[in-house]
């Protein structure tokens, strides 16, 4: 495994920190998830390879205790605001004072820095914040709330392993540990670098659910099917297009007015005008 003899400490948290964590022990890292005092059981559901004991890091002994445990380890995990580990004095200036090669990761809603660095949030926030919430939704309707997915797991709990596994790999080279701030607003920001950089093409030259890849285009959208499911389509490319023409047969091609499967029909399907006509609220068929 590619982490064997890594070892993590884990400060509990929701679901971001676990996830990193969790991450690092499926490639074989060793981790050690501290608990509060009063934790019945993992809420995350993501304990996978981890094994757990019981600190109060409010009292010193506590605090002592963890302290000697990031003393052997190669990397510590929190997941607090601004401000909270140094109030408890296990601040990356104490700790890697006590182990130069010491890996101190930070995982937060908003970076530890800034105005918002010390407020509470969720994954709604965080998107809202790097805007990737307003690119979200259907024509005329409100940005929709995703699953906890875009901010909470991947611009935080995958952005924070990734920033753990660079500073692993720059400690061969430096033998020095370093300190990682990763959030999710800009780590859900940054996984939307692509979106930013075409903003103005004409993939998104429209509003929010009109254009190609937001659901405005018939060919690249979900729809009910006849029990009452629902299926994904996703034809883009001419040839893909073409076999769904031909897949669904006279039910489409009713649609388009009898008209074979030509260039010129195609390029009619394709007209951004006519998008909004060419998606029926359902489609009489059962998907298999």
């Amino acid at each position: 495994m590619a982490l064997q003899g890594i070892s993590v400490v884990e400060l509990s948290g929701l679901a971001p920190g676990p996830f990193c964590a969790m991450v690092l022990a499926d490639f074989g890292a060793r981790v050690v998830r501290v608990d509060r005092p009063g934790s019945r059981y993992d809420v995350s559901r993501l304990g996978r390879g981890k094994r757990s004991l019981v600190l109060d890091l409010k009292q010193p002994r506590g605090a002592a205790v963890l302290r000697r445990l990031c003393e052997r380890s190669d990397v510590l995990l929190e997941p607090f605001r601004r401000g909270v580990m140094e109030k408890l004095q296990l601040g990356p200036e104490i700790l890697q004072r006590e182990n130069p090669r010491l890996i101190y990761a930070r995982l937060s809603g908003f970076g530890q820095s800034g105005s918002f660095s010390r407020l509470a949030g969720h994954d709604i926030n965080y998107l809202a914040l790097s805007g990737v919430l307003s690119k979200i939704g259907r024509s005329g309707e409100n940005p929709y709330a995703p699953l906890n997915l875009l901010a909470d797991f991947a611009g935080g709990g995958l952005m924070c392993a990734l920033g753990i596994i660079m500073a692993l790999f720059d400690r061969t080279r430096t033998g020095k540990g370093q300190v990682i701030d990763a959030n999710m607003v800009e780590g859900a920001a940054y996984l939307s670098s692509f979106l930013w950089k075409t903003q103005k093409s004409s993939l998104w030259e429209a509003p929010r659910g009109q254009n190609m890849l937001d659901g405005g285009a018939p060919f690249y959208t979900t729809y009910r099917t006849a029990d009452g499911e629902f299926m994904a389509v996703g034809a883009i490319e001419p040839q893909f297009y073409e076999l769904l023409i031909k897949g669904l047969g006279e039910l489409i091609l009713l649609k388009i007015q009898q008209e074979t499967v030509s260039c010129q029909a195609r390029q009619t399907l394709l007209s951004v005008k006519q998008w909004p006509s060419l998606q029926p609220k359902s489609w009489g068929f059962v998907w298999l």
